[in-house]
């Protein structure tokens, strides 16, 4: 019966439309957004599809049905239904962002039943007038399973084509061939499952077994019914589910605005600047434009808070909010930092248009608001940066904008001050005498705490620790000593420091012996002010009495400039020092302009080198030479020296080389609190 081959051609056309169809579902599914666009196109192509299949069924029966015959409508309709059901279906799969396991196999059953129920719907469908179909029950359950099998693997390797990067374009064609010869081995397999008998050929089958045909049929149509109708539900549910998805997806877009937008005011926020400001930044490194930060603060906005109530305040934010975007153009972006303060982004400005904004700004500003019948009058004061000028990070650019708007609020109020050199210079003097109010405040509080570096022998044994002071600030956090010994010093405050320093220290040594400890020297910096005070030397003898320690346990530290600043007097007080037993070092040596004829009248233990000399130390330099003379001579006057500053393995070796008996520097320690340092080195004592 396969000799017509017209009838073969249409129908192998029909399968490359089918596949073709199948293959630019996707991309035409991608290209719209709206979801009904996405369900329209989707039944037509089911309808398309299913249509092209359906063809290829009728033009297979062509081959095998006798002469007469017609078709059913109804049941012609109802197969026709089942396949674009099917396709409709399958094609959403192949669209969908992710093919997990389950859904695969249930889209399989689906199209794969779905094609052998509409195969054998369509027999059922044909008059054959004197004939009888006759069905093989083990090629009909071998055509439903090899349905299944083929439609699996045919979605599965669709979804995969969709998705792949590499070879795309192969794995596309060999999809397309691969379901053009699935369609066509399937009906044409299909049909040999079927046989048609002329009644005066051959003998009618007994009642049981015809009833057993008809209940084979019947029973594989319920199981046809049932999967598509399970399937139908899953893909409501699947759709329902895409829907809430997308609701959430939404809603997670808008939550994650939300969180780059200021609550009141609706502007953006600090979370929104760090990222447009990196933009900014990339754009702008490469244009080499500019753009500016206006940073604007309220005067007295506190005042309305409390006069009027938090909640005339945010309306006169929100109305102010308005007020200056009618002010600004629209690729000007204004943002709320918090509280009463705003930032203005002016993207490629130049430096001679600032005043005119910021005049504008101001005069908006100082219009009169009426917030719930109360007439309210407010000011403002701006800070202007320009990028690159001011600072080529977010931080710089904002602090220097504050340092800049603090300048406004010191020169009245109710104006703006473009950041300079000078306006920074007069916030670090104005910073230095607030620190020295605080400097004051904390010496009275005892604001301080020792960190100690330790000292180190040749061969690395712990020898010793340096006492190096520290101040908790209570805002500032941690100040290191160049931050304020300068200021402690003018104001003779260092006097105090140093004395709670001398008495810590003594204190510590105290407690070293009471838990037995194998306690080492501890050092202590004098600076020139406390050196010379009249009461060091009694104070210091108290303290070694009050604590009961070894003198020689203490170390006290003079810089060689203090040392000789006026010699004879210097010498007097060492002598003094001396005779309480105490060790005295020359600290910094070989920065100030002594010589070596006056050290060898002080009566001084220990020498440490300079950090200077040490920093570019290395074999054959003019450091090294300069080293191998002072260690040499400080050894023949009998003194112990040591290096500070050492970084490196090599300079260590250098120095030990030449003669250095002690070392010191971050190569071997860091300062660290007296419970660090005690854990460190005391650990198994």
């Amino acid at each position: 019966m396969l000799d017509n081959i017209d009838l073969i051609l249409g129908a192998a056309v029909l399968a490359f439309i089918a596949s073709g169809l199948l293959m630019c579902v996707e991309k035409l599914i991608k290209k719209k957004d709206k979801v009904v666009y996405r369900r329209a196109i989707l039944v037509a192509f089911g309808s398309c599809f299913g249509l092209c299949v359906w063809g290829i069924h009728f033009l297979g029966m062509q081959n095998y049905l006798p002469d007469t015959y017609s078709f059913k409508l109804g049941l012609s309709c109802y197969s026709y239904f089942i396949v674009v059901l099917a396709s409709v279906f399958s094609a959403w799969v192949i669209t969908q962002n992710k093919l997990p396991c389950s859904r695969l196999l249930l889209c399989s059953l689906f199209m794969g039943t779905g094609i052998s129920g509409m195969h054998y719907l369509a027999l059922m469908a044909v008059n054959l007038p004197e004939h009888e179909i006759h069905y093989d029950p083990i090629w009909v359950i071998l055509l439903i399973v090899i349905s299944i099998i083929v439609s699996g693997f045919s979605l599965w390797f669709a979804f995969k084509a969709k998705n792949s990067v590499y070879a795309k374009h192969w794995m596309r064609v060999t999809i397309f061939l691969m379901l053009v010869i699935s369609l066509m081995g399937l009906y044409y397999t299909g049909m040999t499952a079927a046989s048609f008998y002329n009644f005066t050929e051959v003998p009618h089958l007994d009642d049981g077994a015809q009833h057993s045909q008809e209940m084979l049929l019947l029973s594989m149509m319920f199981f046809t019914c049932v999967v598509l109708a399970s399937a139908c539900l899953v893909a409501v549910l699947e759709l329902r589910l895409e829907e809430r998805n997308l609701q959430l997806l939404k809603i997670n877009e808008e939550l994650e605005n939300l969180t780059l937008q200021d609550n009141l005011t609706k502007l953006p926020n600090r979370l929104f600047l760090q990222d447009h400001i990196e933009k900014l930044f990339q754009r702008y490194k490469l244009t080499h434009q500019k753009f500016a930060l206006i940073y604007l603060d309220l005067d007295f906005f506190k005042a309305v808070n409390d006069n009027f109530g938090y909640q005339v305040g945010d309306h006169l934010l929100v109305a102010l909010t308005e007020r200056l975007q009618s002010v600004l153009d629209d690729n000007q972006i204004l943002l709320r930092l918090g509280g009463d303060e705003f930032l203005i982004i002016l993207p490629q400005i130049k430096e001679f248009q600032l005043e005119s904004i910021a005049e504008k700004i101001l005069v908006k500003v100082q219009e009169r608001f009426l917030i719930e019948h109360k007439q309210i009058n407010i000011s403002a004061s701006l800070g202007i940066v320009l990028y690159p000028d001011h600072g080529q990070s977010l931080h710089d650019l904002l602090t220097h904008a504050d340092t800049a708007k603090m300048l406004a609020k010191e020169q009245g109020r109710n104006t703006f001050c473009i950041y300079s050199a000078s306006s920074e210079q007069y916030f670090q003097h104005r910073h230095q005498s607030k620190l020295i109010n605080d400097l004051y405040r904390a010496v009275d509080e005892q604001q301080f705490v020792l960190y100690y570096q330790a000292k180190f022998l040749a061969d690395y044994q712990i020898c010793g620790a340096e006492a190096l002071i520290r101040w908790q600030h209570p805002t500032l956090g941690l100040l290191a000593p160049n931050r304020f010994i300068e200021a402690a010093e003018q104001t003779g405050l260092i006097i105090r420091m140093g004395y709670w320093a001398l008495e810590q220290a003594c204190m510590q040594l105290h407690v070293w012996h009471e838990k037995k400890l194998p306690f080492c020297q501890i050092a202590v910096n004098l600076s020139a002010v406390q050196f010379e005070h009249k009461h060091l030397v009694s104070t210091l003898d108290k303290l070694i009495k009050k604590y009961k320690i070894q003198p020689k346990e203490l170390v006290l530290e003079i810089t060689e400039s203090t040392a000789m600043h006026h010699i004879e007097k210097s010498i007097c007080t060492f002598e003094r020092l001396r005779a309480l037993g105490v060790l005295l070092a020359i600290d910094d040596f070989g920065t100030g302009h002594s010589s070596f004829l006056y050290l060898k009248d002080l009566p001084v233990d220990e020498l440490k080198i300079d950090r200077e000399f040490i920093r570019n130390l290395c074999e054959g330099s003019k450091d090294e030479i300069i080293l191998e003379s002072i260690i040499h001579l400080a050894i023949r006057l009998g003194l112990v020296v040591t290096a500070e500053g050492v970084e490196t393995e090599q300079q260590a070796e250098i120095l030990k080389r030449l003669g250095c008996q002690q070392l010191q520097g971050y190569l071997l320690g860091k300062p660290m609190p007296i419970q660090c340092l005690e854990a460190k080195y005391f650990a198994g004592s």
